[in-house]
């Protein structure tokens, strides 16, 4: 099994020994998925409401990253912390989802509701077309995945390397044709990981991984869809850029 989300490694549920013990469903990761997106949703509300206009905005928009990214790494490293990290995750999340939206949408109102409806929608349809089998996780396919999900991690990696001593990448971040075409890109190998994530879940379900894994697996498709977010609204950005 190969998975390019970094939440969802090739031995996440293997090892485990669940004999008489409730066992991870399909149902109960849905339920945990629903409730995540939830925590995220009242927490981005409340940071573009509230603290978006408090003075301590701009410091919590690079603390929350962190944080979310040290809860992120307690549940990779320890998956029967996940029914407690996974909240404390979605929290610090939410809460910079929302003040990077409010910054976004005071530079292009209304970019946010496309946002949210375009992430959704590529959710439920990516998730349709994966239930129909008209999409398949097979081997080459999710080889493909991984390759151009690390591709992608590279760029951004030397780009932020670059970015610490003033030397920018060209073309690709810009609203320019070759920016937009690589945004696009991005987002279209990030909407694919999502059948990566739905197949991965699945075998979670098949080979009988414990009950704490439903929050794993909710913690898998919460980091794809906010990757999803960020990088569809980077998309719309730069096309209202160019209006």
């Amino acid at each position: 099994m190969r998975t390019s989300n970094p939440a969802l490694s090739n031995d996440t549920f293997t090892g485990f020994n669940t004999y008489g013990q409730n066992q991870m469903t399909i149902n109960g990761t849905v339920n945990k998925t629903i409730i995540s997106l939830g925590i995220v949703s009242i927490c981005a509300y409340f940071s573009w409401d509230v603290l978006f206009f408090g003075p301590y905005s701009g410091i919590l928009m690079i603390l929350t990253p962190i944080l979310g990214f040290v809860m992120a790494l307690a549940t990779i490293f320890k998956k029967e912390w996940a029914p407690m990290t996974v909240p404390f995750y979605c929290v610090f999340e939410g809460l910079f989802l929302g003040i990077i939206s409010g910054y976004f949408e005071l530079m292009y109102p209304g970019i946010i509701f496309q946002a949210v409806i375009a992430t959704f929608g590529v959710l439920f349809s990516l998730l349709l077309a994966y239930k129909s089998k008209l999409i398949r996780a097979t081997e080459n396919f999710k080889l493909g995945i991984v390759a151009a999900t690390g591709g992608i991690a590279l760029i951004y990696i030397i780009s932020l390397l670059l970015g610490l001593f003033g030397i920018p990448i060209p073309l690709i971040f810009g609203s320019g044709p070759v920016g937009i075409l690589f945004s696009l890109f991005v987002v279209i190998i990030a909407a694919l990981n999502l059948v990566l994530d739905f197949d991965f879940i699945e075998q979670g379900e098949k080979y009988g991984a414990p009950k704490y894994m439903e929050w794993y697996g909710a913690f898998g498709l919460m980091v794809t869809l906010i990757w999803l977010y960020l990088e569809i609204l980077r998309l719309l950005a730069k096309l209202r850029s160019r209006d």
